[in-house]
């Protein structure tokens, strides 16, 4: 076959297949679908010929330089991305294409209907070819539209990655429409490159200045710097059975960020002696903002916290440290179901051994609450930059409050029941203020303290000793008490921080590791965070004593961060691997609900549909199919009940924009339906769909429950 009749047979049969040639230029195969493109009218991309400097075309192009777009391996060179004025794009690719420095040009694409992606092409084509092409009749086609054979694609038969040439006269969508009409040609796409999409976002309006929960970088940002919650949210967000169980000075809990339906579980004051645990005094802020950080609601508004799912049990202590005080409220927490202790507290003073009393009530809720798995009990680390157990040569104090050999001891911090959390920056360095030792579990992401400011851990009136020089990094952005009681007259605070604030971050990524696997024990949810952290380094002196403790011994273990700074996904990661496996199913039964039911519209009563089991034998396995439309499924949420009225969030209110849900569910998936097993089946399912806001209604379809016996 020659070129011209490869041409000619792509033209014949042009009519009534493929994409109209009106269109050839605005269609993206992709997938095997077709997306309608958008040209951008104000920039467009310049791939640089090979030795060429991409930073070297501005001048000669003359347009504006706005980004490097990366290739996909390190041989090809990346695009440049260039701004200009609409009135002159057209002009200026016609211009660029004509430079010898340049070797492919095009223009820049959204997809509709979403304006938010930008598409870029490379000079790329992947072609498929049917089964019966010959190597000669593909490099008639690769010849005739001016392509070039770079490689096969392996695993599919008879497809190959084409390089779009100087003599092609097409651009590589139009390249690729042209081949979709020829019966030679089973797919003809270009390699296209997208900005890689962030990880799961809550919809919170507040959320993009909460940088220790993610970012990509900026003033004061460090490269991993944060918790890289985003990817484990893509697991999970938290399940309303895991509690944290806030202890604090108060928890403002008309805050919009603790209302939701099942937020709020046990609370208690043990101030007042009641069970609003509200603030009263001018001073009493510290609890909300430490709530906020850990599992402040996902609600479209506001900030997020680490877990937004879970659950919150706010706890106002009575302010004094007795040991009937520490006992009730630990054993509060333990005997009300909470699965992580929240303290970002210690003693108010340097030397402080615990009792034998307080010891064995922190081991008693980190041993035998959850059933005998343990509370994950997390403990502030302190903020007075000395070791939680060591003695420090003192001087500088003002008033020589404290000089001389000093032993220093924060029983709490100390115990080994407890995870002990120090503090890192949005600059992945030590927070000047934290305390340090070799009883470290883990640091967080917190602000650093600027001179004169000294966050302390001690009763003193007089602070600590200053540190003269500017310390950089980024103050916490959370929760604050409402009205101008608060830390800030508004409602969220930007200069929160501390081993305070480190101290939630971690108890809210325990709180999602029990959620992707609740059958861990506190002791193997301590060794996941320490063994997922990252090792964030720090070779800096320590601006007060000089010391470098930034590094980390054979252990793995460095005073200042512990094991590291924790990693929310790698730590949800590793609970999902250790998952306990299912004992062998020997048999299965079905039944299904095929009644439409409609959904009450913002009804937090829902409504359920019910399927009856006759069989007695414990269940060893549970799957559970759904057919739903909604007009906004980010509305939904739907549980599964059992036979003893125990109800399991299935599906959370993340689906957003889709309309029709036709989704499976089971243990690999949802890991607390393993709570359900192990019992008799015996009785009513009941799966219940509840729409959380109004406007926008559905219908529940049907239903199918599978249960492995």
């Amino acid at each position: 076959m020659s070129d011209r009749q490869t041409i000619n047979e792509l033209l014949a049969a042009s009519e009534g297949a493929g994409v109209a040639e009106e269109r050839v230029g605005t269609i993206l195969q992709r997938g095997g679908e077709e997306l309608l493109l958008t040209k951008l009218a104000d920039r467009f991309t310049v791939c640089p010929a090979p030795g060429i400097d991409p930073e070297a075309l501005a001048a000669k192009i003359g347009a504006t330089q706005h980004a490097i777009v990366p290739g996909g391996s390190a041989d090809r060179p990346p695009l440049v991305e260039f701004t200009v004025d609409p009135r002159q794009l057209d002009s200026t690719i016609a211009a660029a294409r004509q430079l010898p420095e340049v070797a492919f040009v095009s223009h820049v694409y959204n997809p509709e209907p979403d304006p938010g992606t930008w598409i870029y092409l490379t000079d790329e084509i992947v072609i498929q070819f049917s089964e019966e092409v010959d190597t000669a009749t593909r490099d008639a086609f690769s010849s005739s539209l001016g392509l070039q054979a770079l490689k096969p694609i392996t695993g599919i038969p008879n497809t190959f990655v084409y390089q779009v040439t100087d003599r092609a006269t097409d651009n590589p969508v139009k390249i690729a429409n042209r081949l979709m009409r020829a019966p030679q040609v089973l797919t003809a796409e270009p390699n296209i490159i997208v900005r890689a999409a962030a990880q799961y976002r809550p919809r919170d309006t507040l959320y993009g200045k909460q940088w220790y929960l993610s970012h990509t970088g900026g003033n004061q940002l460090a490269s991993g710097s944060h918790i890289g919650v985003e990817q484990a949210w893509e697991i999970t967000r938290g399940d309303r059975s895991i509690i944290v169980a806030v202890a604090d000075d108060s928890v403002d809990l008309d805050h919009p960020d603790f209302q939701a339906p099942g937020k709020i579980v046990a609370p208690r004051d043990f101030k007042d002696n009641d069970f609003l645990p509200l603030p009263d005094r001018p001073t009493d802020n510290h609890g909300t903002s430490c709530a906020g950080v850990c599992v402040a609601e996902e609600n479209g508004s506001g900030v997020v916290g680490v877990a937004p799912g879970c659950a919150l049990m706010p706890i106002r202590t009575s302010g004094y440290l007795d040991d009937e005080s520490v006992e009730a409220i630990f054993d509060w927490a333990m005997s009300n179901g909470a699965s992580v202790i929240s303290c970002s507290w210690g003693a108010s003073a340097v030397y402080f051994p615990l009792s034998l009393r307080q010891r064995a009530a922190i081991n008693r809720a980190a041993t035998q609450g959850r059933n005998g798995k343990g509370c994950v009990v997390v403990f502030a680390a302190g903020n007075a930059n000395r070791p939680t157990e060591g003695t420090i040569d003192e001087r500088g104090w003002p008033q020589n409050v404290i000089s001389g050999k000093t032993k220093w001891l924060s029983g709490f911090a100390v115990h080994p029941d407890v995870i002990a959390v120090s503090a890192s920056t949005s600059l992945a360095k030590k927070a000047a203020y934290s305390n340090w030792g070799p009883n470290i579990s883990v640091s967080a992401p917190s602000n650093n303290a600027p001179p004169g400011m000294w966050l302390q851990s001690t009763g003193f009136i007089s602070t600590a000793p200053e540190v003269k020089q500017y310390l950089p990094g980024l103050g916490v952005f959370t929760a604050d008490r409402l009205g101008a009681a608060g830390y800030s007259p508004d409602d969220y605070t930007s200069n929160f921080g501390g081993t305070s604030s480190a101290c939630p971050v971690v108890a809210g990524v325990a709180a999602l590791v029990l959620s992707a696997n609740p059958d861990l024990t506190a002791l193997q949810v301590k060794q996941i965070l320490q063994q997922s952290a990252d090792k964030i380094l720090d070779s800096d002196p320590d601006p007060q004593f000089g010391t470098r403790y930034g590094n980390y011994d054979n252990r793995g273990h460095s005073q200042w961060f512990g094991y590291g700074k924790v990693n929310a996904y790698k730590a949800v990661q590793a609970a999902q691997q250790q998952l306990t496996t299912l004992p062998p199913v020997s048999r299965w039964i079905q039944g299904t609900n095929p009644r439409e039911l409609t959904i009450p519209d913002g009804d937090a009563r829902g409504v359920a549909s019910g399927i009856s089991v006759n069989d007695s034998s414990p269940v060893l396995d549970i799957q559970i199919e759904v057919r739903l439309a909604h007009d906004f499924l980010g509305d939904v949420e739907i549980y599964l009940v059992d036979p003893r009225n125990e109800a399991v969030l299935l599906q959370n209110r993340s689906l957003g924009r889709q309309t029709v849900l036709q989704a499976r569910y089971g243990v690999a998936n949802v890991p607390l339906l393993k709570s359900l097993l192990n019992r008799s089946g015996r009785g009513t399912w009941q799966l219940r769909v509840i729409d959380r806001a109004p406007q926008d209604t559905g219908v529940l379809k049907s239903w199918q429950l599978t249960l492995g016996l």
